[in-house]
């Protein structure tokens, strides 16, 4: 039995997104034992993990601080690793790369450098969706993947019965319109008029319901729709993850909680301005859809509704 490392720092939304790639690792190392090294917003997470072994906490501080980066290697270098696979991809992990395994190939060190197509840059690849460059270096370490492609994040979900009966909630349209204040460019403006034409069309058959964020209870406050928290804190990402399971449809912008509405085979939009595309973050599946549009002030309420009227009727 032999010792591998994976590596996915975050955000919420790779987090998502990797699921499937850890799950094919851990079919193609059966007989190993599986650690996964990453940040303390996802540590706690990543223990729910039935494919990992255990969680080692990288606190990411400056390169330049030599005692912890000193520990941090110290502390990699005791498991003995034979095998990394970096699903990072980061100059960060690339730099570990360099004090770890200076001069490993990919049989060693697996990442998007070490796999790189001999017909791409770096810079090319890295436009591919998300899913298939992971698909691709895993592909090209060897392993047979048939989870990456299709990530299943339901491992993460807990029991949210007590929030539920809280609020009461049954049938629900679960709305995300939050984003980060550095990334306006991807909030739609207009969910109180979509929440308006929701309970015109549909009356009490659905409630109305926004989960915000640490960040985002303020936010929370200006959107028409019942605020969900547990015990007045924002909800963990496993009560996220089982809150948006249990929806009857999602709408979102392109955020964390989007991606997890996706890998959870949930129903749903996510709502698209030119910042990027779906089909490079690798976000629509069976249920989960996007609305793509140059100028997210320039979609309708009334273009968001009619998908959703669609999707269910």
């Amino acid at each position: 039995m032999s010792n591998i490392l994976i590596i996915k720092h975050g955000s919420l939304g790779d987090i998502t997104q990797a699921s499937g790639a850890i799950q094919d690792i851990f079919e193609n190392h059966k007989n190993d034992k599986l650690y996964l090294l990453t940040t303390k917003p996802y540590f706690d997470l990543f223990k729910k993990n039935p494919f990992l072994s255990e969680v080692i906490l990288d606190k990411r501080l400056s390169r330049f601080n030599l005692i912890y980066l000193y520990s941090l290697m110290k502390n990699i270098k005791k498991y003995n690793f034979v095998k990394v696979y970096d699903l990072q991809n980061s100059s960060r992990t690339s730099f570990y790369k360099r004090i770890l395994f200076p001069s490993s190939n990919l049989n060693i060190w697996s990442s998007s450098e070490t796999t790189l197509p001999s017909d791409k840059s770096k810079e090319e690849f890295d436009k591919d969706p998300v899913l298939n460059r992971f698909d691709h270096q895993l592909r090209a370490s060897g392993l047979i993947t048939n989870h990456t492609m299709a990530p299943d994040f339901s491992w993460s979900c807990s029991d949210i019965s007590k929030i539920k009966s809280e609020y009461k909630l049954d049938k629900y349209i679960l709305l995300f319109p939050f984003c980060s204040p550095h990334l306006i460019s991807k909030k739609w403006p207009y969910y109180n008029e979509l929440i308006t034409k929701i309970k015109e069309k549909y009356q009490d058959q659905y409630k109305i319901i926004v989960a915000p964020g640490p960040n985002e209870i303020k936010d929370a406050e200006k959107i028409n729709a019942l605020c969900v928290l547990d015990n007045g804190k924002v909800l963990d990402i496993s009560q996220l993850s089982a809150i948006i399971k249990d929806s009857s449809f999602v709408v979102a912008n392109d955020t964390g909680p989007a991606h997890i509405a996706a890998h959870l085979n949930s129903k749903g939009l996510v709502l698209f301005g030119s910042h990027t595309s779906a089909y490079k973050v690798s976000i629509e599946r069976k249920n989960f859809k996007a609305i793509e549009v140059s100028d997210l002030t320039k979609l309708s309420s009334e273009k968001v509704m009619e998908k959703i009227s669609n999707s269910l009727n």
